[in-house]
């Protein structure tokens, strides 16, 4: 245990490293230490399927932090996404991969339709790990492929239990049976998180022991994964219901930290166990077919992803990179492979085949992102030719603007009159070149960028002030030093009500909506202008806006649901009206008083 133990940190303290170097990031490095030290490679490790089994647990862990960071509401709020792109994902690449099986490979229809579901998934260890090393699960596609791998997840519930059917078997009634077991389970994880975890955490807080709630949190995570095994489910699944039912908590925190380090370690086994686990043996007699039927699996799967992707009005980098992120198979196929194999629907060889084609693919998939973001980014997104960044001096002001438009300098502009240092980071040239006419400091920079921050004496800034007017730029840049420095205030320009949205997902709290106070202002007048007292007007637009500030909180929990958001505006609408006549029917009553 020991010599392994040493093996596997070896090889991954070797090759993580070397991989992020070369840009190809952490998960490609993982998975070539795997093929590095696995059969097929220096066979320093032979046992293939007991280091991937227990190295399954790190992604049940994984699946733990990521339902950690979404609460219920939000994931209401996602049901769509979740339900709608991804059982159509599901379909349509189902649909597509089975007829090339059945009229391409002369597979029966029940093999086709199996090879076809199998095919379908993706790897939800590996795009979540690639999208959170990248800094990508808050963009559009980075929901959308979240939305689509929950689906898939769920998916497994009624796969499983009519695989049998699907296969051939008859016991329909046997079946029904699990399925009902299968929701009674979830039902009773469900209630269990909301009304004992909770109490029974509270407590052990009260112990003061650290270690203790360390163990009852993977107590927590082990004991899910054991009920989703005894009603034939996906433990990840059971891990993942698990976080969101915590994810409310005061705790939440301090799980997540407790449970990283772990997560970590085991992730990283489990995909330098798929690494092992690649036949290479097979590829090197039958190199050309495989890699060809590859090539054909995520050519279909991006195919379908990229449309699906523009039908849901994403743009077309966004759905680009949404198949980028899902083109590969899943860890979920080999289960249903074998159970295939098991009730003889796929012959030994053609099993082996899939795995094959299907480890290959997950080798492959961090390559597709690095093409994506070496060759097809630059190529299809490319804004026109750019200077280099300046090289911003050394500094450590008390407040740090990114963004210098109108709002930046009129921040800047004041802090100037009242002495207070500031540094500047725009990413316009042209714009910094034209404000340094005027004598104002500022640096021709990418504030999204962790390297350039740091030159801007970040770590010494009292304040940030996010001023960008590209609202994606904004909101990468509000990740990264919310992620980084999240003690560091942050007072915000919002362009408009869904930025602010988007902003306040991520924490911020002060922040100005560009025409808010504009608005207000001109209302103001034209109110006075109607002849109406200053102090009623005053009156008017001190209600209105603390009522519309709580109506922003209230509708930033559904404003992903456009049904919600419609009906939460019309009923937002109904009291504001209320509130005002109840305002003008007691400044009528108040006036009556004083007449008599």
């Amino acid at each position: 245990m020991l010599s392994q133990t040493a093996i596997f940190l070896a090889a991954a303290v070797l090759m993580v490293p070397i991989a992020r170097k070369l840009g190809l990031g952490a998960v490609l490095g993982y998975l070539a230490a795997g093929v590095l030290i696995g059969p097929w490679g220096l066979r320093l490790i032979d046992d293939v399927e007991a280091i991937l089994h227990f190295a399954e647990f790190g992604v049940v862990l994984f699946l733990f932090v990521i339902g950690l960071e979404l609460q219920p509401s939000r994931l209401w709020v996602l049901r769509r996404q979740v339900f709608g792109l991804g059982s159509a994902q599901v379909l349509a690449s189902m649909a597509a991969i089975a007829c090339i099986a059945l009229f391409g490979f002369g597979l029966g229809w029940r093999a086709a339709l199996i090879v076809g579901l199998a095919l379908a998934m993706s790897s939800t260890a590996l795009v979540l790990q690639s999208l959170a090393e990248k800094q990508q699960l808050t963009a559009r596609h980075g929901r959308d492929a979240f939305a689509i791998l929950l689906f898939q997840d769920l998916a497994v519930i009624p796969i499983l239990a009519l695989m049998p059917m699907m296969a051939g078997g008859s016991d329909v009634d046997f079946e029904v049976l699990a399925l009902f077991k299968a929701v009674a389970i979830i039902a009773a994880v469900i209630f269990g998180g909301r009304h004992l975890l909770r109490p029974a955490f509270k407590w052990i807080a009260t112990l003061g022991s650290r270690e203790t709630f360390t163990a009852a949190a993977l107590l927590v995570v082990i004991g899910t994964t054991l009920l989703m095994e005894v009603a034939g489910l996906t433990a990840s699944l059971g891990a993942f219901l698990a976080g969101v039912l915590l994810a409310d908590s005061e705790y939440r925190h301090e799980l997540e930290a407790d449970i990283e380090p772990f997560k970590g370690l085991l992730l990283g086994l489990f995909f330098i166990a798929v690494g092992m686990s690649a036949n290479l043996g097979l590829l090197r007699t039958e190199a050309l077919p495989i890699l060809s039927m590859v090539l054909l699996l995520m050519a279909v799967k991006f195919a379908v992803l990229y449309w699906l992707g523009r039908v849901t009005d994403c743009s077309n980098k966004s759905s680009r990179k949404l198949a980028v992120a899902l083109a590969q198979g899943g860890e979920f196929a080999f289960v249903l492979f074998q159970l295939a194999r098991q009730h003889d629907v796929l012959s030994r060889t053609q099993t082996d085949w899939l795995i094959v084609l299907v480890t290959l693919s997950m080798l492959a998939a961090p390559l597709l992102f690095v093409i994506e973001d070496k060759f097809l980014a630059p190529k299809f997104d490319d804004k026109g030719a750019q200077r280099p960044f300046d090289k911003v001096e050394e500094t450590s002001q008390a407040v740090l603007i990114a963004g210098f438009g109108r709002v930046g300098q009129i921040v800047a502009r004041l802090l100037a009159l009242k002495k207070i240092t500031f540094t500047v980071l725009d990413a316009s040239a042209t714009h910094v070149d034209y404000v340094r006419q005027f004598g104002s400091k500022a640096y021709y920079g990418d504030a999204s960028r962790l390297d350039v921050l740091h030159a801007a004496g970040i770590e010494h800034a009292k304040i940030f002030v996010l001023a960008i007017d590209d609202v994606e730029a904004s909101i990468k840049t509000a990740e990264l030093v919310r992620r980084h420095y999240p003690n560091l205030p942050i007072y915000a320009r919002a362009r408009n009500r869904f930025h602010a949205y988007k902003l306040m997902d991520l924490g911020v709290k002060m922040l100005v909506r560009e025409t808010w106070h504009g608005s207000l202002a001109l209302a103001g007048q034209v109110l006075q202008g109607m002849k109406l007292p200053k102090g009623e007007v005053d009156a008017a637009i001190a209600r209105f806006v603390e009522f519309d500030e709580s109506n922003l909180k209230r509708q930033h929990a559904v404003y992903q649901d456009e049904e919600a958001l419609v009906q939460t505006v019309k009923q937002a609408a109904d009291e504001l009206r209320s509130l005002f006549e109840a305002d003008a029917a007691e400044a009528a009553r108040e006036a009556n008083r004083e007449a008599a």
